[in-house]
């Protein structure tokens, strides 16, 4: 995995200025933001931004996007295998797979997957590095929108060493740790800040342990449960369906004849009146 290609962001440099929302949005014709609430900036991921700008206090900026695990909890977690891990690095979503069971959204540690609760026929959505840009040989759409080069684009190999040397070469304007280098395992996009970036994910410590060794012991179960539920059901509509269909036929039994129909009133079984 180390060879695989990477993301590396530098909030220190980030100045907020979303060209790489925007460029995001033109490369996968996103649209414009749809946001629950009607008032403030829009700064949360969603159908329609597939990266945005978290706004701190302090005029600190951090670009949220997926992280591209090394070993993702989304692509463990999905049954039918719409979420799919390339040899490229990046994490991609094939939507004529999804049978829209939502377990990537409940997964995710950074909370990243989004589902389009506003279309009629809704799937999931994320940032996918621009992977058919990496497979013709260029780099992402956000890389390259970014003027500041907060954000940079190469293997992940590159990337930790490049974020090393600034660490080591500006002693105290950093965090003395690269965000996203072994926390799960490890991630594809990589963070240097001078502030934590703990409220990126669930909890403050994930601990270093890939998800899916974590989670494999409940998810190998699904299945199976799912095949038994089902059986189950099957039985019960047989058993049902044949009560009814017994009590039917009981009831064509004891049904009175037309020779037998009750005669009208004052009319003797002899015929006489």
């Amino acid at each position: 995995m180390s060879d695989t290609v990477a993301i590396l962001n530098d909030t220190t440099r980030c100045t907020g200025c979303e060209r790489c929302v925007e460029a995001c949005k033109e490369e996968y014709e996103l649209g414009r933001d749809r946001p629950w609430r009607e008032q403030g900036a829009v700064s949360d991921l969603s159908s329609t931004r597939h990266t945005t700008i978290i706004r701190r206090p302090n005029e600190h900026y951090v670009r949220q996007q997926c992280r591209h695990c090394l070993e993702p909890a989304c692509v463990s977690a999905c049954l039918v295998g719409a979420m799919q891990k390339t040899p490229e690095g990046p994490v991609v979503y094939d939507a004529s797979k999804c049978m829209g069971c939502r377990y990537c959204l409940a997964v995710c540690p950074y909370g990243i997957p989004r589902y389009e609760w506003d279309r009629r026929v809704p799937y999931v959505t994320k940032c996918t590095m621009c992977i058919d840009r990496i497979r013709d040989g260029g780099i992402p759409a956000c890389i390259e929108a970014c003027p500041e080069e907060a954000t940079v684009f190469g293997t992940r190999t590159e990337l930790l060493a490049e974020a090393h040397r600034r660490i080591a070469e500006n002693p105290g304007k950093y965090q003395p740790e690269v965000f996203g280098e072994r926390e799960i395992g490890g991630t594809a996009v990589l963070y240097v800040s001078d502030r934590s970036l703990d409220f990126l994910a669930w909890k403050p410590d994930l601990g270093n342990q890939p998800l899916p060794e974590r989670t494999w012991a409940a998810l190998h179960k699904v299945p199976p449960l799912m095949l038994g539920v089902g059986g189950l059901m099957t039985g019960v509509y047989w058993v049902v369906g044949r009560r009814m269909r017994l009590a039917s036929e009981a009831t064509l039994e004891i049904k009175p004849s037309g020779t037998d129909r009750q005669r009208p009133t004052g009319e003797s079984h002899d015929g006489q009146g």
